[in-house]
């Protein structure tokens, strides 16, 4: 993939896309790993923290980039990136658990740790969508920075407003999923060569994959508001 064409910048889109729809845990980490220090040391807490944050999800996304050479490893992560778009619409996660630091380095150490425990989601992502070109995964990662930083917060208000930004942020990661899933290339079950010679299937897979992640989603998140309904009534 040549960094004039199309389709690179498509994917670098997509991995920027990916950091943003996730980052809103990353946010709800910094806010709460940061909250009882004095105003001041909270900026530089959120900063290193981030800094250290990013720079092992790049290493950790550069060696998921290369295991991805493995087989079954592409069917695996994009199975794993399906659960995760499923996840993010039902939104179930709990940061309950987070402590805040009461020293600056205590609450670096804390986003740091919070971050590579809770990134996996991410680094699974944008592996999917960098198809084993580092150049794009660095590249994305560093971006993300001040997406994480700043961005993140005001998209957690955007989503808040308008739900369905949510079910756009589904669709990307369903979509990089359903990709992962077609160029699993193992002996047995080699995925890429036949969705190559039948190009109608690969698309037909590919709607049927964000179909079921947006339905599943929406159906889940029905019912969860007919049961908060019928308890509030």
């Amino acid at each position: 993939m040549d960094i004039t064409s199309a389709e690179w910048w498509l994917s670098l889109l997509n991995i920027i896309f990916i950091d943003l729809v996730l980052a809103g845990d990353n946010a709800i980490v910094i806010a709460l790993a940061a909250r009882n220090l004095p105003a001041d040391k909270q900026k530089k807490a959120i900063i290193w923290g981030t800094v250290g944050a990013i720079t092992i999800r790049i290493l950790a996304t550069l060696l998921v980039v290369r295991l991805l050479d493995l087989p079954w490893l592409h069917l695996a992560g994009g199975l794993l990136l399906i659960w995760i778009a499923f996840k993010l619409l039902v939104q179930e996660d709990q940061h309950d658990d987070i402590k805040a630091g009461t020293t600056l380095w205590q609450a670096i150490r804390t986003i740091i740790i919070a971050d590579a425990a809770m990134g996996i989601d991410n680094v699974i992502a944008v592996a999917g969508a960098a198809s084993g070109h580092m150049m794009l995964v660095v590249i994305g990662l560093i971006i993300s920075v001040p997406v994480v930083v700043w961005g993140s917060t005001l998209f957690i208000k955007l989503v808040n407003r308008f739900n369905w930004i949510l079910y756009i942020g589904g669709a990307v990661l369903a979509f990089t999923a359903a990709k992962m899933i077609t160029g699993e290339k193992a002996k047995v079950l080699d995925l890429k060569s036949f969705f190559e010679s039948h190009n109608t299937l690969y698309w037909i897979f590919i709607i049927i994959v964000i179909a079921l992640v947006l339905v599943s989603g929406y159906v889940v998140n029905k019912r969860k508001q007919e049961k908060q309904s019928h308890a509030a009534s």
